[in-house]
């Protein structure tokens, strides 16, 4: 897996202050899209051992809320195993902090529906992620007075809650 970047004190892609990791490659190609240079699985630096363990280290002071994960696609099945990895050893290290992603894909009838790649690396990645901002990014739909997404169409679920019910539930920010 390569990374076209990570962002440190984000506050753009979740709540409160949060290490931020684009990774590359994306099968999507979303018009408009804000991050097309990561759409090439090839794009950036490799995501090795140090890579991972700086940005374990960046979650570690308290006002870090956690990590979010970005694109490129973090749910493309060449990015899903090294997401894994990352996201057991933040849980480990961090069981309070938070793990958001984003991703084109809908949480229902494409992740859910097991279209990404072997189900087992999707099923525990999902059981790591506190929240999911899901759907393609639709320049028609844009609308910059929405927190944490780009258009209107993309919906923010509680990941934890949704797998417990089977049905997606949406995230509430009064939680």
């Amino acid at each position: 897996m390569n990374y076209a970047t990570i962002k440190y004190c984000d506050i753009a892609n979740g709540t409160g202050v949060r290490t931020s990791l684009f990774v590359s490659g994306c099968r999507r190609h979303c018009p408009e899209c804000f991050n097309a240079v990561a759409w090439d699985f090839g794009y950036g630096l490799p995501f090795d051992k140090a890579v991972r363990n700086e940005i374990l280290g960046s979650l570690a002071p308290d006002y870090i809320d956690g990590l979010s994960l970005l694109g490129g696609e973090p749910f493309e099945p060449e990015n899903q195993p090294g997401l894994l990895a990352l996201s057991r050893k933040i849980r480990a290290a961090y069981p309070g902090k938070s793990i958001w992603s984003f991703s084109g894909y809908l949480f229902d009838r494409d992740i859910l529906a097991r279209k990404l790649g072997p189900w087992e690396t999707t099923r525990e990645l999902l059981s790591y992620l506190d929240v999911l901002v899901d759907g393609p990014f639709v320049a028609s739909l844009k609308n910059l007075n929405l927190r944490f997404r780009g258009s209107s169409n993309q919906r923010l679920i509680d990941v934890p809650a949704s797998l417990r019910t089977g049905a997606v539930v949406l995230w509430d920010e009064r939680q």
